[in-house]
């Protein structure tokens, strides 16, 4: 998809056609960046941290020993600070 044709509206809101909407997967309430790069409008989606948790990509592995060993270790260092 490289062009569709969208509208401006009341208040100069900007109504995205349905086949952008879909192929992005983006809701109404979803946050968006809104910059200008020579002379067009650019809209990103912002995705919320707890959706790239969910959804983005993968960039590490942590296995749940590793994560309470690592919590034992926090702990500890803590408890000999108090």
């Amino acid at each position: 998809m490289n062009q569709v044709t969208g509208k401006i509206g009341k208040k100069f809101a900007l109504y995205l056609p349905k086949k952008i909407v879909e192929s992005l997967k983006i809701k109404e309430g979803d946050r968006v960046r809104i910059s200008v790069e020579e002379g067009k409008i650019v809209v990103e989606v912002v995705k919320s941290p707890l959706d790239l948790a969910l959804h983005g990509k993968k960039f590490a592995k942590i296995s749940a020993r590793e994560v309470e060993q690592i919590s034992l270790e926090e702990q500890r260092k803590h408890e000999s600070l108090a």
